[in-house]
């Protein structure tokens, strides 16, 4: 298919000289450069900041009844740092980004686990499951927490681009 010389190996991406590379290839191409270390870094920060936001407004309207509400509000600054560093700095990307990536990994785990007892002591509990999925915490959201915190972690796994 692509003649003898020019068969693709692991390590490149079959790109013809002065052709750009367009979809999957670009992105194959920016993962081998380490381009894409340093954009996941950022749209960890990004995602960060918007989860964070619309985890306060959800935990406001719950008044936030429970001090645990608060961490996941907390730590997500503190990954929007932490993602904003891992694009400046190589040694922060390998660092402060995968702690704090680590921490909202674990604190969205221990949401998806709280968020399931609060359905359990809903009326009914989990034998009326379909009514307290919908109007008790919402038993997936934090798994997109835990999401953001493994995009951090990828990131941080990553190679840098030289």
């Amino acid at each position: 298919m692509f003649g003898r010389h020019s068969s693709p190996t692991p390590a490149r991406v079959p790109v013809v000289q002065g052709e750009v590379a367009h979809g999957i290839d670009r992105m194959v191409r920016n993962v081998q450069t380490g381009h894409f270390e340093r954009s996941l870094s950022g749209l960890t920060a990004v995602a960060a900041l918007v989860t964070a936001a619309e985890i306060y407004f959800e935990h406001d309207k719950a008044s936030f009844g429970n001090r645990l509400m608060w961490a996941p509000v907390l730590l997500g600054p503190v990954g929007a740092v932490a993602g904003v560093a891992g694009v400046a700095s190589h040694r922060a990307a390998k660092t402060a980004l995968p702690i704090a990536s680590a921490a909202i990994v674990a604190n969205g785990l221990q949401g998806t686990y709280l968020h399931a007892r609060g359905i359990s002591q809903k009326p009914g509990g989990w034998s009326n499951w379909r009514y307290n999925m919908e109007m008790g915490p919402p038993l997936l959201a934090p798994l997109l927490v835990t999401v953001v915190g493994g995009m951090g972690l990828l990131a941080a796994i990553l190679r840098r681009e030289r």
